[in-house]
């Protein structure tokens, strides 16, 4: 079975470069929804078992949107553990004071998941996320085990690069070490075995959206 992964549309906080976290949620960008149009055209044939996406507004109506533009017809499942990443004081922030007042933190944050230590921002950690993640994963691979099966599943950047960077098999140290993935994103995973081992069949795919990507669609 595969699990399509794909990173909501962008939103407002995502442009002006700052924190949205496990809380935060701005709203999408109006140029998102023709984002978000194309990779559902860009599925259309695809066929779906089910469509997932975390609780938060910029996740769900990205998945909405994908469903629609594919006219798949599918609900969609909210699922908390597709959630992002809680950050705690950072959420809000723009980037640029976080460096300034947390500079360890965020320095791991990006660069060493391994040393990362959330404490000092109430945040929460990479092993918090990848243990739901996986958790999320094993599940539906175990419910959709068909060979044919496919699943949509809607999160959020740091949280999937996380995610996905375990289910291959990663360690923490090097969970990011594909780099993140970019709004509207398509990455596809596949396993053979119910959800205990998983490849890469398409990475950060975003060709379908016609346009040149900026530095603020991968932040």
């Amino acid at each position: 079975m595969q699990i399509y992964f794909v990173r909501h549309g962008k939103t407002e906080w995502n442009l002006a470069s700052r924190f949205q976290g496990g809380h935060g949620d701005s709203p999408l960008l109006v140029t998102s929804l023709a984002d978000i149009t194309h990779l559902g055209r860009h599925l259309r044939g695809t066929r779906l078992r089910a469509i997932f996406a975390s609780p938060l507004n910029r996740a769900f109506y990205t998945a909405q949107g994908i469903d629609q533009a594919m006219n798949a017809r599918l609900p969609v499942v909210v699922d908390e553990r597709l959630r992002e990443f809680n950050l705690g004081k950072l959420e809000g922030m723009n980037f640029k004071k976080a460096d300034e007042q947390f500079p360890n933190e965020m320095t791991n944050f990006w660069h060493h998941p391994d040393l990362y230590d959330p404490t000092a921002i109430a945040g929460e950690s990479y092993q918090s996320v990848i243990d739901r993640g996986r958790s999320f994963a094993r599940d539906v691979a175990r419910q959709f085990s068909g060979d044919d099966d496919k699943v949509l599943a809607v999160s959020h950047g740091a949280a999937l690069a996380a995610i996905m960077g375990s289910l291959l098999g990663y360690p923490l140290a090097d969970v990011r070490h594909r780099g993140g993935v970019s709004n509207t994103s398509l990455t596809i995973l596949e396993t053979k075995d119910q959800g205990q081992h998983f490849v890469p069949v398409v990475w950060n795919e975003t060709d379908y959206l016609q346009r040149k990507l900026g530095q603020t669609d991968s932040l």
